[in-house]
């Protein structure tokens, strides 16, 4: 699908879409894969929650899965599921699980399956009536989701405020300006909360990744609300709790 195509499913309106489009949440995205975007995702979950909110975690789709006690399991789902307080059941975090690292069509194609759409959006249900529900994509917006989708479908359907987590490395001021960009205008626009600046690695002696955190600051329209160290926790979540307290 791109961005000229009518929404999926848009002749048969989904029920468990609709209900989410007026609940309170994010939707965590990337500027590229390997950004960290379930580490940031996680620390926000146990920050809620520490806030004395319900926290629902959901990863519709994961690949590079390992398997235990003859199912598989997604670490992202895992490390979700912990930080939200182990809410409900690990299956509801994640859905659908794949054993190849790669993209999720292509993963499920290995194991001589299709992603479920349908699956993709029916999942969402088992997190109604949660304070706030934490959504993680896989990849960027543009990565496919599905046979029919990328992630920015999905992002739009759901309709969440973005988080674009981009990993502070060379290039970063690029990919990032170019992930806001594409969400500006696929279909009738995306919703950025903010871009979170992540240090996937130890900071070493680079000038660039020194800089990255104003350079971005200075170059974005969304607001860059934070700048997490690597192994570390968001110094100022004030524009999440606001957004959590205000949200109808």
């Amino acid at each position: 699908m791109n961005s000229t195509d009518q929404p999926r499913g848009s002749n048969s309106p989904d029920t468990e879409i609709a209900n989410h489009q007026s609940s309170r949440g994010l939707f965590v995205t990337g500027n590229d894969t390997g950004v960290g975007k379930t580490y940031v995702a996680a620390r926000l979950a146990r920050r809620l929650r520490e806030h004395g909110l319900d926290v629902g975690v959901y990863k519709p789709v994961a690949s590079g899965c390992r398997r235990q006690g003859g199912k598989l399991i997604s670490d992202d789902a895992v490390a979700l599921w912990e930080a939200a307080g182990r809410p409900r059941q690990l299956d509801f975090v994640c859905p659908q699980c794949f054993e190849a690292a790669l993209a999720p069509p292509l993963a499920a194609a290995a194991e001589g399956k299709e992603i479920d759409s349908d699956l993709i959006r029916n999942g969402l249900e088992k997190w109604n009536g949660c304070d706030f529900l934490i959504v993680e994509g896989v990849g960027g917006l543009m990565s496919p989701l599905s046979e029919d989708d990328y992630v920015a479908d999905f992002a739009s359907e759901l309709n969440f405020p973005l988080l674009m987590v981009a990993a502070n490395r060379i290039g970063v001021i690029n990919q990032t300006l170019q992930s806001l960009i594409t969400a500006s205008v696929f279909r009738d626009g995306l919703d950025v909360a903010g871009v979170v600046l992540n240090d996937v690695e130890p900071m070493h002696e680079d000038v660039s990744c020194a800089s990255n955190f104003q350079q971005l600051i200075h170059h974005c329209v969304p607001p860059v609300v934070a700048h997490v160290g690597h192994g570390g926790e968001f110094e100022n979540l004030d524009w999440l709790l606001d957004k959590s307290s205000n949200a109808d």
